[in-house]
């Protein structure tokens, strides 16, 4: 990837007349515009026909982006199959939970693991990467557009006889199976792999093991699925490789990333949900260590559709979100998307352009996060995200088994950001660390809301908290096993003997009366709880139940665990002022115990990103809340911008505004 920022929009060339397309450049190199994505709904446009397959036009496209000294990123079209493909075939077709066969018309309507589909999305994809590949100003690649945003686990033929093998290939035999999953409960034994079906419509609820493993089973073909489509492309491009996901989608992001060059996604979280923002950033970051991700699409000003929309950015916002963007790790921040599309179902969505050309809603705030990008590019360029001391685990699984038993509509991505935002407003400066992850150079790591915890991720914690680190595991962790089913050893499992502890119950505390106290503050307790006695010779209780179902036993313990501690938070205080002061206190308390240093004094709404610039520290500073904010300096420095010295103390941001720091070091000069 080109050493610079890049700054981009998606565009629709195939939409529209040679004129439009010219004027579009024009003013794309006024807006600072350095990138552009194409090619992601093209598929009718490039085979109109089966086999007659006509690349040319976006090999021109290519080229007139590249004489304007614009790059691409060029997408394989396979969202949005083409009518001929379907036309006919309903067996080609995706089929969701209740049975229904979707149409053409929209997009993500074929099933992806259909034989034929993958046949046609091989040679359209292989025609793409010959004739596009080696092109003078084709950048990067990415794969389809937002897999699984639309549609989840599909129900068709296809996918029946592909589960039925990954079944004898994960068990070998259907007896292990049938113990595996517990499946004599309803009388559900089986006798064979082909009567094991999918989760289809039953009259109440289906087997946990078997909805779980089905999620499991979609997630595996559908990366199979990208696996083979960079593959195709490699044979003719050295161009790198990525996918547009998202938090929300139905996907394990960790395994899809695994075989691809790099990371991205795409967000629409507003203003007044700038923390989801934020959160995507810290994830992203850690999917590819070392590896800028890119943002390939965000809204200029509002999302919409037909039938929804979202509140338009305040103004400033979008610069704030730029900076904050490349500060933390993005070597590239994308708009969705250039020009208005003037038919379709998203005509409502904000856009740079209009449909008719003028200048849209976010067009001013646009040149002004297009100049900001400008200004900063030199200063990211030269330095990196510093790596946080303190991590939570990001987990798709866990969000799987969250869907499978969600309870009373508990929702990981929300449950996860909660959490996340609690640090988030401490200033602590965190990371996301995708569950196979490395915890090479932490101190803290919490993993909240992961129902299973494998023999290898528990023997990663455990080391790291050997060898000095904290981990503070819950709520909601360790209380299943990886085939959804309830430990009968303990009610955590193993995790329990490392921890130090006996779980005595498990159960929801909302309407209980329950209140834990721990570090001097009390607050009432929520979710499916579990409830510790310590060990003798084992745990601390380091937070008591002082009211509720099961007074004097423990939600919060400590073990000390080789050189570390292994720290069991069995239950969420509840949302509200007391909980938040009690979660942000434990969060604090073990910050302090790990020794986290790498956090700063910041007013809520504003953030710090930590960069490293050849062994100096820089802050980049950004408001995000459009309240103003201020951070306390703890060294003088110099604002890298202007040049100015900065003493030691409180700075103060305007609304929106930002500011990159050089904080002073031993022996170097400002």
């Amino acid at each position: 990837m080109a050493e610079k920022l890049y700054y981009g929009a998606s565009w629709y060339p195939e939409l529209w007349d040679r004129g439009i397309l010219e004027e579009d450049i024009r003013i794309m190199k006024e807006t600072g515009i350095n990138l552009v994505r194409i090619g992601e709904f093209c598929w009718s446009s490039v085979e109109p026909e089966e086999d007659r397959i006509e690349t040319g036009a976006f090999a021109e496209y290519i080229g007139m982006l590249h004489a304007a000294g614009i790059d691409t990123i060029m997408c394989t079209p396979t969202p949005a199959p083409p009518v001929w493909l379907t036309h006919g075939h309903p067996e080609r077709l995706f089929v969701n939970e209740n049975g229904t066969v979707m149409g053409h018309g929209a997009r993500q309507h074929v099933c992806t693991n259909h034989p034929h589909f993958r046949s046609r999305a091989a040679i359209i994809t292989a025609h793409l990467a010959r004739e596009l590949g080696r092109l003078p100003g084709l950048t990067a690649w990415q794969l389809d557009n937002e897999f699984k945003s639309h549609v989840a686990e599909c129900m068709c033929g296809a996918c029946r006889d592909l589960w039925h093998q990954w079944l004898e290939q994960r068990y070998g035999s259907i007896g292990a199976l049938n113990a595996a999953w517990g499946t004599a409960v309803w009388s559900g034994s089986y006798q064979r792999f082909d009567q094991v079906p999918q989760p289809g419509p039953v009259p109440f609820l289906h087997n946990s093991s078997l909805r779980t493993m089905y999620r499991l089973f979609s997630m595996e073909k559908l990366a199979e699925f990208a696996d083979e489509q960079a593959a195709i492309i490699r044979r003719s491009s050295a161009a790198p490789i990525t996918h547009n996901s998202s938090v929300a989608f139905h996907l394990d992001n960790e395994r899809l990333y695994r075989n691809l060059d790099f990371a991205a996604y795409d967000t629409y979280a507003s203003q007044a949900n700038r923390h989801a923002y934020l959160l995507n950033c810290d994830l992203w970051r850690c999917f590819k260590p070392g590896k800028p991700f890119w943002l390939l699409e965000t809204s200029p000003s509002f999302a919409a559709s037909l039938e929804n929309y979202a509140a338009p950015h305040p103004r400033g916002y979008l610069v704030a979100e730029a900076v904050a963007a490349y500060a933390l790790g993005a070597g590239a921040f994308c708009y969705w998307l250039w020009r208005q599309q003037r038919s379709g179902s998203e005509q409502t969505h904000s856009s740079i352009l209009s449909a008719w050309g003028e200048p849209a809603a976010g067009y001013g705030d646009v040149l002004k996060a297009g100049q900001a990008r400008r200004d900063i590019e030199r200063l990211m360029l030269a330095s990196q995200p510093a790596q946080a001391e303190a991590a939570i685990t990001y987990s798709d699984r866990a969000k799987v088994f969250l869907t499978t038993e969600p309870h009373r509509g508990l929702n990981y991505r929300s449950l996860l950001g909660n959490f996340y935002n609690h640090l988030l407003q401490m200033g602590i400066h965190r990371d996301l660390v995708p569950e196979g992850g490395s915890l090479d150079g932490y101190k803290l790591l919490f993993t909240p809301f992961v129902h299973y915890l494998s023999p290898e991720f528990l023997q990663k914690t455990l080391a790291f908290a050997a060898a000095g680190g904290i981990w503070i595991a819950g709520p909601l962790s360790g209380g299943r096993t990886g085939e959804h089913t309830i430990h009968t050893e303990a009610g955590l499992g193993e995790l329990e003997r490392a921890a130090g502890v006996k779980t005595r119950y498990i159960y929801p505390m909302e309407g209980t009366g329950t209140v834990g106290q721990a570090f001097g503050l009390s607050a009432g307790l929520s979710l499916w709880s579990a409830v510790f006695e310590p060990l003798a010779g084992g745990a601390s209780s380091m937070g008591t139940i002082t009211e509720g179902l099961t007074p004097g036993l423990a939600f919060l313990t400590e073990q000390p665990y080789g050189q570390g501690a292994v720290v069991m938070l069995g239950s969420l205080p509840a949302a509200g002022d007391e909980g938040d002061s009690l979660l942000r206190g434990i969060i604090d308390h073990y910050s302090q115990q790990a020794g986290v240093v790498l956090r700063s004094d910041v007013s809520p709404g504003t953030l710090v990103c930590p960069r490293l610039q050849e062994g100096r520290e820089l802050w980049a500073i950004v408001n995000m809340d459009g309240l103003g904010g201020s951070v306390t300096l703890p060294r003088s420095g110099k604002d890298a911008l202007t040049g100015t010295v900065l003493e030691a103390g409180p700075l103060t941001l305007g609304a929106y505004e930002y500011r990159i720091v050089t904080l002073a070091a031993d022996n170097l000069p400002l």
